[in-house]
């Protein structure tokens, strides 16, 4: 009995590290393509793909979310999109935008770039802490919200950027290594939380404050290292200007829809945490607790 018991304590983080030994060559595959290739990054086909993508998959989670909860079909509909719709018309006007050059150091008086960074959290972030958000997290396996991030790899390209010559170390180094190390874990933690163990759902909750320490720092030295007002550091090497489409892109939708899905995630897995914490063993032993 120990022994079965023991076997399926590691079968998650035997497939966690099976993940990796596929997820990891692909990524520097990636790397040295576009490394090789820098039109891709440039035409905007990259970006293009994995946030219609990572916007698809969200719309396609949140209503399978749905379908698990008990909500009533009006109110999936409805909440549904009540979700979409936003979400949709602010990538619009965030791509728009981003063609027409407004996020584009000097195009306006105000910083426009940090705005569109910051606006869609300050604004999300109450309206995803609702009871009916809360019901469809308590549906949805916690793993969904981890393994979307997988899209995270694409961030590479400031890595390769780098690598080129055609970005500073400083900030195209740690926002790339970030969001590569985020999204080359995303799968790991995923399977681990989908164990339903409590080990898994602390790496679950390690990964999301990865993923948030990685913006912290990428937003941060951004800023520092952009001309303009908040500029306190200047790179050596030649930078790039953070407002150019399709560059801009990252930064004023994935960014704060990827902030986003962590503060779902964070949510997902506390409430969780509370649910185990209100059943015991019958015989009176407290189960696991995080």
């Amino acid at each position: 009995m120990s022994t079965a018991i023991a076997r399926a304590n590691l079968n998650p983080a035997r497939q966690g590290l099976q993940a990796l030994t596929w997820i990891a060559p692909l990524t520097a595959v990636w790397i040295a393509i576009i490394y090789a290739l820098p039109i891709i990054p440039t035409s905007g086909v990259q970006t293009t793909v994995h946030q219609l993508s990572a916007h698809a998959l969200i719309a396609l989670g949140l209503w399978l979310g749905l379908e698990r909860s008990s909500l009533a079909p009006d109110q999936r509909r409805t909440l549904w999109l009540a979700v979409m719709i936003p979400d949709t018309l602010w990538f619009a006007v965030v791509w728009s935008a981003a063609v027409n050059g407004v996020f584009m150091t000097g195009a306006a008086s105000l910083p426009l770039l940090p705005a569109a960074i910051l606006l869609p959290v300050i604004v999300g972030v109450p309206l995803l802490l609702s009871r009916r958000v809360g019901q469809v997290l308590d549906a949805m396996p916690a793993s969904w919200l981890v393994a979307l991030q997988l899209y995270r790899v694409f961030g590479s390209w400031f890595v390769a950027s780098w690598l080129r010559g055609a970005a500073p170390v400083i900030p195209a180094l740690p926002a790339g290594l970030g969001d590569i190390l985020t999204g080359v874990f995303a799968v790991p933690a995923a399977i681990a939380v989908a164990a339903g163990r409590v080990q898994g759902r602390r790496a679950a909750i390690a990964w999301n404050l990865l993923g948030l320490t990685d913006f912290a720092i990428a937003i941060t030295l951004g800023m520092l290292t952009t001309p303009g007002r908040f500029q306190l550091i200047v790179p050596a090497a030649s930078s790039f200007n953070a407002g150019i489409y399709p560059d801009v892109l990252t930064p004023a939708f994935v960014v704060p829809s990827s902030i986003l899905l962590h503060a779902l995630s964070l949510r997902q897995l506390l409430r969780k945490r509370r649910t185990r914490r209100c059943f015991d063993d019958p015989k009176g032993n407290p189960m696991e607790r995080l």
